[in-house]
């Protein structure tokens, strides 16, 4: 009861900091509600039972506590230079804070903490660091962004180490963090063409991303291998499972292709065609990795071992999983239904 309760309270503390610093008029403020959402996942984050949390925690803390004394002591030297808190019209300024702001996230190049960090979690606290964690950040940088060489930069190399570094994976947790690191570029581009873009691609991110997780919690993997002979027996909710995966690679029927095709036409009307490319060719190694994780329950002729213990799941648990898994699948139908009959 006192550990819920406790939980309870850090978790208030860490949706406040993050409303405090998205909220905030000056970036001193930004910076205090960085710094109250940082303090309040950490005791979250650890866990006397397993010893790799306490790592990933202290891993977290360092990088976190670096990109914020980068940050404080930016918005110090923004304000002995100018009289002006908010507008940043400097472009020194601009790269040095959104360096932070970037390595708070954990975008490529400066995403090299992420994976190791999400593989010492549980699932909802890979959750939280997945989702939530970027809110800020993301909100802070929209502020930022021009066009220009250091953020292409930055979209190509999340792009391309969000493709590429998930290749030789087989826990599913490093997995899900290079597929947010791949994300991370492409919600980058989408705030080039506009705030309404970004953020209508993190909800739907955020969504396809809450429902995987959920399954991973619910069925316990965390590895590839452990999805050959899950759910053998329901054959039907295997296959929504890991459509709701080919979803979040941007597959084209499924939900996770319209804020990608939303991107690829705002980019394309922006001449960025080379960039836009380069993206959509990378975002193919990314579903690649996706789909090898799926062979096994789209393969009609699957291998049955007989010492394969079944667990039993709750109706509820599976009419949740269902449910979900549909929106993840038939999302992008009933899109366009509904906007053709508005």
């Amino acid at each position: 009861m006192q550990n819920n309760l406790t939980k309870t309270l850090f978790l208030l503390s860490l949706i406040g900091g993050t409303m405090i610093s998205i909220s905030s008029n000056s970036w001193l403020g930004a910076w205090m509600g960085l710094e109250i959402n940082l303090l309040s996942f950490i005791p979250m984050m650890s866990s006397s039972k397993n010893t790799m949390s306490t790592e990933a925690s202290l891993k977290y803390f360092l990088i976190q506590a670096l990109a914020s004394t980068v940050l404080l002591f930016s918005i110090i030297l923004l304000h002995l230079s100018s009289s002006m808190l908010l507008f940043i019209t400097n472009d020194m300024f601009q790269i040095l804070i959104s360096s932070t702001l970037l390595l708070k996230m954990g975008a490529a190049p400066l995403h090299f903490w992420f994976p190791g960090v999400m593989e010492g979690l549980s699932w909802m606290n890979c959750l939280i660091l997945t989702i939530w964690q970027k809110i800020a950040p993301l909100m802070l940088l929209s502020y930022l962004v021009k066009i220009n060489v250091f953020i292409i930069i930055i979209i190509i190399t999340s792009v391309m180490i969000g493709s590429i570094g998930g290749l030789n994976q087989t826990a599913m947790k490093k997995i899900m963090a290079y597929s947010s690191i791949n994300h991370l570029g492409w919600m980058i581009a989408a705030m080039m063409s506009g705030e309404n873009l970004w953020m209508a691609y993190f909800l739907i991110y955020s969504m396809l991303t809450t429902t995987l997780i959920f399954i991973f919690q619910t069925f316990q993997i965390f590895h590839i291998n452990q999805t050959f002979l899950m759910l053998n027996n329901n054959p039907l909710l295997k296959f929504s499972i890991f459509t709701c995966l080919l979803s979040l690679g941007g597959l084209p029927p499924f939900l996770g292709f319209f804020p990608k095709w939303l991107v690829i036409q705002s980019m394309t009307e922006n001449n960025m065609i080379l960039l836009i490319t380069l993206m959509v060719v990378m975002t193919l190694i990314t579903l690649f990795y996706y789909l090898r994780i799926c062979y096994s329950a789209f393969l009609l002729s699957y291998s049955e071992v007989k010492w394969s213990n079944d667990m039993k799941y709750s109706n509820l648990t599976i009419s949740i999983t269902m449910l979900l898994t549909t929106l993840s699948t038939t999302g992008l139908i009933l899109c366009s239904l509904l906007f053709n009959i508005i």
